[in-house]
């Protein structure tokens, strides 16, 4: 079952959601730059960009990605965004929800990375609890690597002077992130994986493997 299916929203209402949703990074955006917040304004275009890349490998491969998924992952940009605007600060339970929604992400195109290559490579074959541990693990990893970046932006952006896109609230907080990063991954590892089918074979078939397999 796709996302979009699970939603139940319909791919034309979900892909209207999308383009609001990138109004309001793109708002952002020029708000940032006419006020001279780089901070700010530099957070918003990533975040958009990234929003972007679903339509980007429609583009470049022909690949049209589910609209649930891609609405997904465009609110989960987009809820990460508003947190760094002040949410953060002001509701301490808001960032457990953003961390638990974007581990679902994360732990999706992991969980569709390691599908792919095991369709690619006949000598590759992962039973599935072991998918499961991987997701979880694939997910904590990624989580690190977030960390050390949001900790490199702050004194980068110190350094030069700018507001941080991002902020580092402490040890409490990063250790309350790993848990809803975890609750995440657990989420899809049990009951979300079957949302990435069509990302699993798009992926597929970029290393060359047979769709069927």
């Amino acid at each position: 079952m796709t996302l979009s299916e699970t939603l139940g929203l319909g791919q034309r209402w979900e892909r209207r959601l999308v383009r609001l949703l990138q109004a309001g990074l793109a708002g952002l955006v020029l708000y940032g730059l006419a006020t001279f917040r780089l901070g700010m304004a530099a957070n918003g275009a990533l975040a958009l960009s990234v929003t972007l890349l679903p339509a980007a490998l429609r583009r470049e491969y022909g690949y049209t990605m589910d609209a649930g998924l891609v609405l997904w992952i465009t609110l989960a940009i987009v809820l990460h965004v508003a947190g760094s605007l002040g949410v953060y600060a002001e509701f301490s339970w808001y960032d457990e929800i953003t961390h638990t929604v974007s581990a679902t992400v994360v732990a999706g195109a992991g969980y569709a990375a390691l599908r792919a290559v095991e369709r690619h490579s006949s000598a590759v074959e992962v039973p599935p609890p072991v998918r499961s541990a991987f997701v979880v693990v694939f997910v904590l990893s990624f989580g690190v690597v977030w960390e050390v970046f949001e900790f490199g932006a702050v004194e980068l952006s110190r350094a030069l002077g700018f507001d941080s896109p991002v902020t580092v609230y402490g040890i409490d907080d990063i250790v309350t992130d790993f848990v809803f990063n975890t609750v995440g991954a657990v989420l899809v590892a049990l009951w979300g994986a079957d949302s990435v089918g069509g990302f699993v074979a798009f992926l597929g078939r970029r290393l060359g493997s047979n769709p069927g397999e």
